[in-house]
C-alpha cells in the first residue's frame, strides 16, 4: 500500500479539494477498510493462489463472472504497474537530468527489470518489497515530522472555488476515488495465499495492521503537505512529496527524496506485478484461462508464461496513459471486483456448510463494503473525467472478448474444494 498513490497522487488529489485532502483520505479509508475486513477473513477462509476468483466461483457457481473478475483485477494490476512506470520514469528523468533520453525509454527499461525480478523468484520480489517498504515508510514519517511545526497553519476545509456550495460532497467523494488508489494493495495478499506460512492466520492479521499504519501515516501525510505547500502549488508540483520537503527541510538535498519516491514507485510496481502473474497463473489452473498460462519454469519456480504475457500488454498501456487516467481506471476496476468480491463473502457466511475462518466478520461489513464501493463507481463515472472510465470499460470488454475466445474450455470448470 505505502507506494506512488502517495508520493504521486497527493498533488492531484489536492487539486480536486483543495486544503480536504486529507478528508478524501479519510472517506477513502472506510471505502477500503470495509473491503479489507472481507479480504482479511475470506484469506482466513480459502488460502489459495487467484482466491478472489475462487470465492467468486465458490459463492456464485457462474464461471463467466469469475472468468471476469480475474481478468478485471489482472487489468488493475497492469493499469496499476503502467502508472507506477509513468510516475518512475518521470522522476528518474528528473533526478538524473536524462531530458535527452525519450521517456519511454525509462518506462521500457523498468518494465523490463520488473519482469526480470518477478521471474525470479517469490522471496527475492517481496525481500525487494520489504527493502522498498522500509525506505518509503520512512520517508513518509520524515516528511511528518518536519512539516509537524506547520499544522494548524490553514483551514483544512479549504476547497477550490469551483467545486463550491453544495457540490463539494461530490468533490470530496472524486476526491476519495483518486485517494482510493492510495489503499490498493490489501487486495494482493489474497492472491499470493498459497505462497504464505500459515495463511489462515498471518493473511488477516497483517492486512489488518498494514491497513492501520498506512491509514495513519497518509492522514498525516496529507495534513503535512497542504500545511507547508499551498494546495494549489502542490497540485503543480511534479514531485508534490518532494516540493514539501524542499520547502520544510531545504537542508536536505531534493534528490534524496525524488530517490525515495522511486523506492516507493518501483515496490507498488512490483508487487502489483507479482499479484497479476499469480492471478493469471491460479485461473489456468481452474480451467479459466489456457493451461499454458499456468506453466511454471522449471528452475525458478515461478509462472514465467504469464509474467511474459503481462509485459507485452503493459507497455502499451503504459507508453499511451497518463498517470491521473490510469490510476483512476485502476481504482473503477478494482471497485467493481470488490463490489463482487463482498458479495461472495456474504453468499458464503450464510451457507452452513461452508468452513469457518480464523477471522470472521459480521454480515453488515460486506454488504455495507458492496454498496460503498458500489456508489464510489457510480460517482466517479458520472461526475468525474470520461477518459478513466473509458479505459476501465475497453479493458473490460477486452476481457469480455477474451471469454468469448476461451471461454468454452473453461465453461464448465467448477472452483476447486
Amino acid at each position: 500500500m505505502l507506494g506512488s498513490g502517495i508520493y504521486g497522487l497527493i498533488g492531484q488529489a489536492a487539486g480536486q479539494v483543495g486544503n480536504a485532502v486529507w478528508l478524501a483520505f479519510v472517506i477513502a479509508l472506510v471505502a477500503a477498510l470495509l473491503t479489507a475486513l472481507s479480504y482479511a477473513s475470506l484469506g482466513s477462509r480459502y488460502p489459495r493462489a487467484a482466491g478472489a476468483v475462487y470465492v467468486t466461483e465458490r459463492a456464485y457457481g457462474l464461471p463467466p463472472l469469475s472468468f471476469l473478475v480475474g481478468l478485471a483485477l489482472v487489468c488493475s494490476g497492469l493499469t496499476s504497474v503502467a502508472t507506477q512506470s509513468r510516475v518512475f520514469a518521470a522522476n528518474l528523468a528528473a533526478l538524473v537530468h536524462l531530458e535527452a533520453i525519450p521517456l519511454w525509454w525509462i518506462v521500457l527499461g523498468f518494465l523490463l527489470v520488473l519482469a526480470s525480478v518477478v521471474f525470479r523468484g517469490i522471496r527475492e520480489s517481496m525481500w525487494l518489497n520489504v527493502l522498498c517498504t522500509l525506505v518509503e515508510a520512512s520517508g513518509l514519517v520524515l516528511v511528518v515530522v518536519v512539516g509537524l511545526s506547520y499544522w494548524g497553519s490553514v483551514d483544512y476545509l479549504e476547497m477550490p472555488e469551483a467545486a463550491g456550495g453544495e457540490g463539494d460532497w461530490l468533490v470530496l467523494l472524486q476526491g476519495a476515488v483518486l485517494a482510493f488508489f492510495a489503499f490498493i494493495g490489501f487486495e494482493d495478499t489474497v492472491n499470493v495465499a498459497e505462497e504464505c506460512r500459515d495463511p489462515h492466520r498471518t493473511i488477516p492479521i497483517g492486512l489488518i495492521l498494514a491497513m492501520s499504519l498506512a491509514a495513519m501515516l497518509y492522514v498525516a501525510v496529507a495534513i503535512t503537505a497542504v500545511s507547508v505547500v499551498p494546495w494549489p502549488d502542490l497540485a503543480a508540483a511534479p514531485g508534490p512529496i518532494t516540493e514539501v520537503m524542499r520547502r520544510a527541510a531545504p537542508a536536505l538535498p531534493p534528490l534524496v527524496f525524488t530517490g525515495i519516491t522511486l523506492f516507493a514507485v518501483a515496490n507498488t510496481a512490483l508487487v502489483n506485478y507479482v499479484t497479476a502473474s499469480r492471478l493469471i497463473y491460479g485461473m489456468a489452473r481452474q480451467g479459466l484461462l489456457p493451461s499454458r498460462f499456468g506453466d511454471v519454469h522449471t528452475d525458478r519456480r515461478t509462472p514465467h508464461v504469464a509474467i511474459a504475457a503481462l509485459f507485452l500488454i503493459a507497455t502499451p498501456l503504459a507508453l499511451f496513459g497518463t498517470i491521473g487516467q490510469l490510476a483512476a481506471a485502476t481504482v473503477l476496476l478494482l471497485l467493481i471486483v470488490f463490489a463482487v468480491v463482498n458479495g461472495a463473502l456474504l453468499i458464503l457466511k450464510r451457507r452452513s456448510a461452508e468452513p469457518r475462518g480464523y477471522f470472521e466478520i459480521p454480515l453488515f461489513v460486506p454488504a455495507f463494503g458492496a454498496l460503498v464501493c458500489v456508489a464510489l463507481v457510480g460517482v466517479r463515472v458520472t461526475t468525474g473525467d470520461w477518459r478513466a472510465p473509458a479505459i476501465a470499460g475497453a479493458l473490460l470488454l477486452g476481457c469480455v472478448a477474451i471469454y468469448v475466445l476461451v471461454g468454452p474450455k473453461g465453461a464448465g470448470a467448477t472452483a476447486p474444494p
